[in-house]
Order: structure tokens, then sequence, then C-alpha cells
């Protein structure tokens, strides 16, 4: 009987397994670092969108503080404006009586009117500070959504990588690359805005 060539298959299959450990193993390699990447600006991401969410609620309660005075110039202003009319109606019913009114009267309704003026420049100045202080919340929570949907991209990305990981698909790989690149454009773009 021919001897058959003799073909060591337990090292062949070995050196196959090993290669495929080894491509296998520097697969999950980058696998893990860019997701380990991700993760570091996922983080950096969520620290930027909780600060400009923090100091858009703190504008949002200093705007709310201002409006609170802006009224309180308007209540004001409205009864300077009672006062000086109770001081026309009291001029009017000496008037009415054929009497001269007094004095007084007269010159508390011109000293109400320019207080008025005074105290609507105040309550004009305190709207305008609030509006100001608005529009730089607002400002600043159209940051945060920018940055809240970069982490949102970040975390996909990261998932994206482990089921890549687990299935060693290239292809997933990529995908959760790219995704994780949008992530840091829209991260990059609420950082230089």
């Amino acid at each position: 009987m021919p001897e058959a060539p003799e073909i060591e298959t337990e090292r062949l299959h070995e050196a196959i397994h090993e290669e495929l450990e080894r491509e296998g193993g520097a697969f999950l390699r980058k696998v893990a670092l860019s997701t380990a990447l991700l993760a570091a600006l996922a983080a950096i991401a969520s620290l930027q969108a909780g600060a400009t969410v923090n100091e858009a609620l703190v504008l949002k309660a200093e705007a709310t503080r201002l409006q609170a005075e802006a009224s309180d110039q308007w209540a004001y202003y409205q009864a300077k404006g009672v006062k000086a009319a109770v001081q026309e109606a009291i001029a009017a019913s000496w008037q009415a009586a054929g009497k001269q009114a007094p004095p007084a009267a007269a010159e508390d309704v011109a000293r109400y009117a320019a207080e008025q003026k005074t105290i609507r420049a105040k309550a004009e100045e305190k709207e305008a500070e609030r509006d100001r202080v608005s529009s730089e919340a607002d400002h600043l929570l159209h940051h945060h959504h920018r940055f809240a949907g970069a982490v949102a991209l970040f975390q996909v990305a990261i998932a994206l990588g482990a089921v890549a990981a687990l299935t060693r698909h290239r292809l997933i790989w990529a995908g959760s690359v790219v995704v994780g690149l949008v992530g840091l454009v829209l991260a990059a773009i609420a950082l230089l805005a």
C-alpha cells in the first residue's frame, strides 16, 4: 500500500488559527482604540453640554429677575400716574366749585410726570437688559443642543464599535468611525460658534 504523503494538518491548522488570531487581534485593538477615543470625545461633549445648559439656566433666571424688576418699575410708574390723576381731580373739583385750586396740586402733577419719565427710563433699561440676557441664554441653549447631538452620535458610534468587536465586521466598525466623525464635526461646530 502506498504511503500517503504526510502533511502535518495539525501544524497547518495551528498556523491558520494563529494567523486568524493575529489578524483578529489587530482588528479588535483598532476597534478598542477607536471606541476609547469616542468615549473620551463623548465625555468632553457631555461636559460641554452640561456647562452650556447650566449657564443658560443661570442667565434665564437672571432674565426673570430683571423682568420682575422691570415690572416693579412699571407698577411704580402707574402709581405715580394714579397720584397725578388724583391731584388733577382735586384741581378739577376746586375749579368746579368756582375756586382757585391750591398751587400744590399743579406742582404735584408736574412732579409726578417728571418722576414717571425717570421711572419709565429705568423700566425700559431693565427690559433691554432682560432681552440681552435672555438672548444670550437662548444662544447657549442652541450650543447645548449641538453638544447633546454630538454626545448622542458618539454613543451610537460606541455601540456600533461594540457590535463590530463582537461580530468582527469591518463594515460596522467603519460605520462606527463615520458616525463618530460626524459627532466630532458637530461638537467642533458647537465649540467654534
